[in-house]
């Protein structure tokens, strides 16, 4: 049988196929192989027919290929990043978005932006991300009050294994609730058959509701660098695409070289301005990372 793992606590992997839950313990070449099955991960599990047990229901035989997983949090296959930026209360940081976007492209995600608390936004505001992202990234705009914005972003996570990253404060389990519903709390109770773990620290779950797959986590609230070299990042910025390989020189850095075609786009307003100032400090940033 094919799955998803959703949770693992205490050796125990809870993994959903066609509906239901089953309590599953990996085999133990996982460990002897150094591999730690992840929330997220697609696996082979199987069931042994007419085998009442009280504790599990089946064995992890294999782990399918992931598109990609992370250390903190310590999950598999995010196939979209939901970047969550409150519009005020935290006041949005869009250094910290793109540092975020850049993550996200690494890793091979699908990624959408939503602005959230939109009912104490300026409109000078969501203009601004409206004139930085339109045409780079899907753009949302949701209310955790009204419910405004909750049904169109739905829609577009639908189908995916979705993570909500962003600071802390933005609302990303205001919006994780409300993509879910109340149907949320109870799959969390689907697998209660062992209780072993829930006094245990917060552990990363994949909840799943009416076709939607959300990972609840500690983590992406803070960013770290990610593991590249300063020329990789060209390539993670989307808008940069049509000018790559027009520069005067074949290594161009897009940061301070005379006949750059990247920079030449942003003077004249293609690429926006905050965008190239990313740019530039993350560029800085790696490369700092490289010489240490």
């Amino acid at each position: 049988m094919q799955g998803v793992i959703l949770k693992g606590i205490a050796g125990f992997y809870y993994v959903e196929s066609e509906g239901r839950v089953y309590a599953c313990r990996a085999r133990g070449i996982f460990r002897k192989d150094g591999i730690t099955p992840l929330a997220g991960d697609k696996v082979i599990f199987s069931l042994e027919e007419g085998q009442v047990r009280q504790d599990f229901d089946g064995t992890i035989d294999e782990i399918l290929p992931r598109l990609n997983s992370f250390d903190r949090p310590p999950v598999a296959n995010v196939e979209t990043m939901a970047i969550v930026m409150a519009a005020r209360d935290p006041i949005p940081s869009f250094g910290l978005l793109d540092r975020f976007a850049v993550s996200a492209e690494k890793a091979g995600a699908r990624l959408v932006i939503c602005v959230s608390k939109t009912d104490l936004a300026e409109p000078a505001l969501l203009e601004r991300f409206r004139r930085i992202y339109t045409g780079i990234y899907p753009l949302f705009f949701v209310c955790g009050l009204s419910g405004e914005g909750i049904d169109e972003l739905r829609m577009a996570l639908r189908g995916s294994q979705t993570a909500l990253a962003g600071p802390s404060g933005a609302g990303k389990s205001t919006i994780a609730n409300l993509l879910l519903g109340a149907e949320k709390s109870a799959t969390g109770e689907i697998s209660a058959k062992s209780l072993r773990g829930k006094n245990t620290t917060r552990h990363s779950e994949l909840f799943y509701s009416g076709g939607l797959f959300i990972f609840d986590t500690p983590g992406f609230t803070s960013f770290d660098e990610p593991d590249m070299e300063p020329e990789e990042l060209q390539h993670m910025f989307p808008e940069f695409a049509p000018y790559l390989g027009k520069c005067r020189f074949s290594d161009c850095t897009h940061t301070v070289e005379p006949d750059c075609a990247v920079l030449a786009a942003a003077a004249q307003g293609m690429i926006d301005k905050s965008r190239m100032r990313s740019y530039r400090e993350i560029y800085a940033a790696l490369k700092e990372k490289r010489e240490y």
